[in-house]
């Protein structure tokens, strides 16, 4: 009897002592990034404008994926649901166009983090930004709010308006 609790608690030691360099991987802020241009020989993302990659610190994860269009058209502002595809890959996310190729957009996206995809005027990613802050030693994402993407929607609408 004595053998089998011996045997018993030894292999509860041995599973704790593998499980912790797992857990030790998963330490550390979660990240999102954009992948653009897409690779076109990959059937799962074919058709995508863009890909969204998942992680939890280096290992990518599965993720909820929600996101927005959003952009002012003929001077009105309109803001689109947007809707992702499972990869095969996991954590990673394609992104087809679903908003219209007049006026000026940017698209917030939020799985595990939040990146806002700015859109130039020929309907290309201009820029990227995860908005972040930095805490021991880590860069950890913050959000951002729905009021600074209507600003930078409204300045960079103004300067294109300027400049036709």
């Amino acid at each position: 009897m004595l053998s089998k609790i011996r045997t018993v608690s030894l292999i509860a030691l041995a599973s704790a002592l593998l499980a912790v360099p797992a857990v030790a991987i998963l330490v550390g802020p979660p990240w999102i990034s954009i992948e653009y241009p897409v690779n076109p020989h990959d059937q799962t993302m074919r058709n995508a404008f863009l890909v969204v990659h998942c992680f939890h610190h280096s290992e990518p994860v599965a993720c909820p994926m929600t996101g927005t269009a959003e952009g002012i058209v003929n001077g009105e502002r309109r803001s689109i649901k947007l809707s992702f595809t499972e990869t095969r890959r996991t954590g990673v996310y394609a992104l087809g166009r679903q908003w219209p190729s007049e006026g000026v957009w940017t698209l917030v996206i939020r799985g595990s983090a939040t990146a806002v995809v700015d859109l130039a005027p020929d309907g290309q990613v201009a820029s990227v930004r995860v908005p972040s802050r930095q805490q021991d030693g880590w860069t950890i994402p913050v959000d951002v709010s729905m009021s600074e993407i209507d600003q930078g929607l409204r300045t960079r609408a103004s300067a294109l308006a300027v400049r036709q």
